[in-house]
């Protein structure tokens, strides 16, 4: 006759973990009730006469109580009436079987607690413990989920946010004129550029999540579910066994009960683990509808489709995406392997002893490892599978883009000394990992532009190629300035042009704008409505803005934005060098801002300066330098061998050389001496009109002057004036 047909939780049971385990639970609980009544067995077979019935009696009436419970659950879909599980059915008959006993032995009592009792016991704690960890790892499975849930609605807020900044962008593209509109468009597209990986990135996300919840109730899910059914039948069929014993035991006992035994023993072996799994299953299947997938969704300010962007731009992410998720995808393929296989041993280990209860020291520690190796491959399982949609997702939208190419191999890097952004061009700045660098060419970007890097790394240079390189690089960043020709923008989508509308300005002007540009990485170029100021004409952004040059007549002018100086002197402090000899440079006399008059200052270096960075220029401390430009952070000097390049302002005293007076009979009196303890106030005057941008900000007018409260904050001065304190550009004032 063929056995009852295998049932299977986890195919027919759709996210039922919580009524599963609490039946587990029950039937486990359930074996407190059935050790405690062999114990009493134990206890009362001395006196068996008299109380067996009574204690058979009690004992179904507790089954009676819990009949449906542990036949079909504490929720079941549909009741079973008066039909009780296989196991209850077998319980049963052996309480109808004691109310026949009319002896019991001493012996017989002792094998109940010694054989019985005591092993009841060590499989109800052994299993709960068992049953709480299956709840652990489903809250663990459940929290993973929810994680990449959460990742996602992040990802969508994240794309909401952008999208609402595009259409900022957007509008002051369009409340934008003239000079500034060129400006706002490139700032415009840019924010567009941003808004597609962003998209991208929420579509990644989309499909992760659907992944996700695709193995969450196909995969994670059933097999916890499965496992816990197994718990609950490998329970049934432990509890057979020492039913069996019992009964064995009793038979030795009682050869008069030899009839009724026989029939207790032959309805527990017909008790298989499956038939309480089969009634609970009939009383509990519903029906079941999968969660649906999710979806892209437009973002109310930035109407959009919900298709990937394939732009140039996009492609140079997904490129740079697609080679970082097949790297992650290694290391991931081989732990996930790796745990799968200790995964699949446990399991073997654990069905060769789960019936023997001799080894149950051995099952507690397979056990143990077996749940903790589901724990420990999560997260890994997690994000190779985060990484295979990425890549499958990325290859069917736009192909291998990744093969055939030479990526960037970056790592993050924290930079000591001034040094710009080989994508953007801006200065990165910060002390903890704030960029990255490439370990074979020495290409350094920010940690944000990274992503956005073009595949395009030469391979493994030594330290003289990449000097190589950086000299090439300076060399068409300047013949592209000295040409005059077009400035290409960072993301290689398009391009921007300008060109000189004045046939000539200042030779000192288009020095300083020459010199400015090249720092930052940008073409030089000055227009006929503003001939003043650089930064009107340059790409750069208000943080880099240069310093105005001072000029006879006053003239408007951008401000400076605020700036972080370059780092304390005392990292590049050399041996203080020999004093230089009168003869062989001009007496001076040394100050810190007063300015000559001449076309160019003189200045002395403090420290020395180790130039580290393109367009900057070493220096031995105390050579005399001749101070071409000067923005308040940075100075463009010329050595005495006529070299030129970037040097910190605060690395550099400015000097005048003393022009020659006439002799004169009688010398003229002695300078003022000032009290002891008073401080001569310092002053500046403005030589530009400037009107506030910010509520820590004064107004200047052309001439007026003001007490200076502190100097280099970031760029700008403080000063006190009538109205109050406030910030004045540096470059917008000079030393009274």
């Amino acid at each position: 006759m063929a056995g009852p047909p295998l049932v299977n939780f986890g195919e027919e049971l759709k996210d039922s973990f919580k009524p599963v385990n609490t039946w587990v639970a029950n039937g486990i609980a359930w074996l407190e009730d059935i050790q405690a009544f062999y114990r009493e067995r134990a206890v009362i077979e001395k006196e068996y006469a008299a109380k067996i019935n009574a204690l058979s009696k009690r004992f179904y009436d507790k089954k009676s109580k819990k009949s449906a419970s542990l036949t079909v659950g504490d929720t079941p879909a549909l009741t079973p009436g008066s039909l009780e599980s296989a196991s209850l059915t077998t319980w049963t008959t052996i309480l109808t079987t004691t109310e026949a006993l009319a002896t019991e032995h001493d012996t017989f009592s002792t094998a109940l607690n010694t054989q019985v009792a005591d092993t009841l016991k060590a499989i109800a704690t052994r299993y709960e413990d068992y049953r709480k960890r299956y709840e652990s790892l489903s809250q663990k499975l459940l929290a993973e989920r929810d994680s990449v849930y959460g990742d996602l609605k992040k990802a969508k807020n994240g794309y909401d946010v952008e999208c609402k900044d595009v259409e900022e962008k957007r509008q002051k593209v369009d409340k934008s004129y003239d000079s500034s509109k060129a400006k706002a468009q490139r700032s415009y597209q840019t924010e567009l550029v941003e808004m597609s990986n962003v998209k991208n990135t929420y579509l990644l996300q989309v499909e992760v999540a659907n992944r996700h919840k695709q193995r969450f109730y196909h995969e994670d899910l059933p097999e916890i579910i499965n496992s816990l059914q197994d718990l609950n039948e490998t329970r049934v069929a432990k509890l057979n066994s020492l039913w069996t014993l019992s009964s064995n035991l009793e038979t030795t006992c009682h050869q008069n009960s030899i009839t009724y035994l026989t029939t207790q023993a032959s309805e527990i072996a017909r008790n298989l683990p499956v038939l309480d799994s089969g009634m609970f299953l009939k009383h509990n299947i519903a029906g079941w509808m999968e969660p649906t997938d999710f979806v892209f969704e437009a973002s109310p300010i930035w109407h959009d489709n919900p298709d990937m962007v394939v732009d140039d731009a996009a492609q140079v992410y997904l490129r740079n995406m697609l080679q970082k998720s097949r790297k992650g995808m290694e290391g991931l393929k081989t732990e996930v392997n790796k745990r799968s296989k200790e995964i699949e041993k446990l399991s073997g280990q654990w069905d060769a002893v789960k019936m023997d209860e001799s080894q149950a020291q051995k099952e507690v520690d397979v056990v143990r490892g077996l749940l903790y190796s589901r724990e420990e491959i999560l997260p890994h399982a997690s994000k190779l599978l985060t990484c295979q949609v990425e890549i499958d997702i990325i290859v069917n939208t736009v192909g291998d883009v990744a093969r055939g190419i030479q990526s960037h191999t970056f790592k993050a890097t924290t930079f000591k000394i001034p040094t710009n952004c080989d994508l953007c061009g801006e200065r990165i700045w910060g002390l903890t990992s704030k960029g990255a660098t490439c370990t074979d060419c020495g290409y350094s970007c920010h940690s944000k532009c990274e992503m956005k890097v073009p595949a395009a790394c030469p391979g493994v240079l030594d330290k003289a190629a990449k000097k190589a390189l950086r000299g090439e690089k300076k060399a068409a960043s300047s013949a592209m300035k000295n040409g005059g020709g077009s400035e290409t923008d960072l993301s290689g989508s398009g391009s921007l042009t300008r060109s000189n509308t004045v046939a000539s300005v200042s030779s000192n002007l288009t020095v300083a704008g020459n010199r400015l540009g090249t720092k930052s990485g940008r073409s030089p170029s000055i227009s006929a409505a503003s001939m003043v100021s650089v930064a009107s004409t340059s790409s750069s952004p208000p943080d880099t803005a240069p310093a105005v040059p001072r000029m006879a007549a006053p003239i408007m002018a951008p401000p400076p934005a605020r700036r972080v100086l370059a780092p304390p002197p005392d990292r590049y402090v050399a041996p203080p060098p020999a004093e230089l000899d009168a003869d062989d440079s001009p007496p001076v006399t040394p100050t810190s801002s007063i300015h000559t008059g001449e076309a160019h200052d003189t200045g002395k270096m403090l420290y020395t300066f180790a130039a580290d960075g393109e367009n900057e220029l070493r220096v031995s401390e105390g050579v005399i330098v001749t101070i071409l430009e000067d923005d308040g952070s940075w100075m463009t000097v010329r050595r005495p061998d006529g070299s030129e390049g970037l040097v910190p302002t605060s690395y550099v005293e400015k000097i005048i050389v003393a022009p020659p007076t006439p002799k004169v009979g009688k010398r003229g009196p002695p300078p003022p001496v000032r009290p002891r303890g008073v401080k001569k106030e310092k002053k500046v005057r403005a030589l530009f009109e400037y009107s506030p941008r910010g509520e820590d900000e004064v107004a200047m007018h052309v001439g007026e002057e003001f007490i200076v409260l502190e100097r280099d904050v970031g760029g700008w001065v403080k000063v006190k004036c009538p109205d109050g304190e406030g910030l004045v550009p540096g470059t917008y004032v000079e030393d009274v």
